[in-house]
């Protein structure tokens, strides 16, 4: 070998382990997220979009279950100190996340600590307010916000002598158009997800009604819950009366019920905002709109506004100083005008931001695509009162455990509504005051 060879090939070796030095310095941030299916796909290629931005950082985005197992999780691993930079968590967990003091590094003091150019008036005040102290702080990073939504056959409205451009406003018309439906073919009337978001929390948001006391919560830890008021027991009472001839058609806790919507089984279903990509995937034999929830028109001050649901991505604290101005420089990429403009479009949850928004209107994408826009109407229909700007509960996900097995006690019939709703109050707060003393 000659001499230039000799000094071209230690060249080229000096390159390939540069080459390789520098991409074993890249530093590595562990996101664990409970997005299955499509929203996983797109959720995954949010990350990868980051990753190919820039040479520094690699998220690594890791499925673990759905919402609950993803918190239990991680909760898990901070304890075993094998715990991920970043976990995805549901909005019903926040009372618990702010609770684990030392555990948790909040977004606003990361974002400052790291130097990262940030400002909570960028986002829509309808998500931050769920997910600040009593001092206005960002404690989590708003990703997944969504609010439920009506959607509907219009295809079948049609076949039943009803306008497939008009949804029901309110429950008594709710029940007059399934009834039209029923006669004109169609099995069940409608359906539900995700029930004790949907039917008790967002009805009593809706309808200005608190669910517990101290603000839903946000006053503090002595809270209790009051979803077994008058109203609240007349519309669960309603719904298991309806149950019976099958206007309502009880389907599963989560979204179990979706088959139901989509082989048109059931004409309307009422589930989240992020759920239209999933019914715009499997509703091939029909058209479907999308309307506003239903009211009680006799209800003061109904409809109010909706609230969010959803997930926020909390930072969890024992890492280094380099690996969270990676998380910081993320989540400045994540909330990016694009970002979340293409994510608000492609999946229906909330633009967290204003300018994602914004853009998504210049765009034309409302225009072209009526009912995109139903949740931000929905959400923002009213300033947002004591009763409608969210809740915050310690144990909420095991709550919610309570209140569904409640609900289904109603709907097979071994309990009356009042029972139902009583026991529920009683249970939660016995939950609440665990919580209480736990974290008092």
């Amino acid at each position: 070998m000659t001499l230039h060879r000799k000094f071209a090939a230690l060249a080229a070796g000096a390159i390939a382990l540069t080459a390789a030095g520098q991409a074993f310095a890249q530093t590595e941030v562990q996101w664990w997220h409970a997005m299955g299916g499509e929203l996983g796909q797109k959720t995954e290629a949010i990350a990868a979009g980051f990753n190919a931005s820039q040479s520094d950082y690699k998220v690594v985005p890791i499925y673990k279950g759905n919402y609950t197992e993803t918190m239990t999780g991680a909760i898990a691993a901070f304890r075993a100190k094998k715990h991920p930079h970043i976990v995805q968590v549901f909005e019903v967990g926040t009372g618990t996340m702010m609770a684990a003091e030392g555990a948790v590094y909040p977004v606003y003091k990361l974002m400052q600590d790291a130097g990262a150019k940030f400002d909570p008036k960028d986002y829509l005040p309808a998500v931050t307010g769920y997910y600040t102290d009593t001092a206005g702080n960002m404690l989590s990073m708003p990703f997944n916000s969504s609010t439920p939504v009506l959607y509907y056959n219009k295809t079948a409205f049609a076949k039943a002598g009803l306008d497939p451009n008009t949804p029901p406003k309110t429950w008594p018309e709710v029940g007059e158009f399934s009834k039209k439906l029923q006669a004109a073919g169609i099995a069940c009337g409608f359906t539900t997800g995700w029930q004790s978001w949907v039917q008790l929390e967002n009805f009593s948001a809706w309808h200005n009604l608190p669910i517990g006391t101290m603000e839903n919560g946000f006053g503090g830890l002595g809270t209790e819950l009051t979803l077994n008021s008058d109203a609240h027991v007349r519309h669960i009472a309603q719904l298991a009366e309806w149950q019976k001839t099958k206007i309502f058609d009880y389907g599963g806790r989560r979204s179990d019920s979706a088959p139901k919507f989509y082989n048109q089984e059931c004409a309307m279903y009422m589930n989240s905002s992020a759920a239209q990509a999933g019914v715009q995937a499997n509703a091939k034999d029909f058209e479907f709109g999308v309307g506003m929830l239903p009211y009680w028109p006799d209800v003061a001050g109904a409809p109010q506004n909706s609230i969010i649901g959803g997930a926020t991505l909390w930072v969890l604290s024992g890492h280094k100083p380099a690996e969270y101005k990676g998380v910081a420089a993320f989540f400045n990429y994540l909330a990016s005008a694009e970002v979340q403009a293409k994510w608000h479009q492609e999946t229906g949850y909330l633009p967290i931001t204003l300018a994602a928004y914004e853009l998504t209107k210049t765009q034309g994408f409302y225009d072209k695509n009526p009912g995109t826009d139903v949740s931000i109407k929905q959400m923002t229909l009213k300033e947002p009162t004591p009763n409608s700007k969210g809740l915050r509960f310690g144990n909420f996900v095991q709550i919610r455990d309570i209140l569904n097995e409640e609900l289904e006690a109603v709907w097979s019939g071994q309990k009356t509504a009042k029972q139902a709703l009583d026991t529920a109050v009683e249970r939660s707060n016995a939950l609440l005051r665990r919580f209480e003393k736990d974290n008092g």
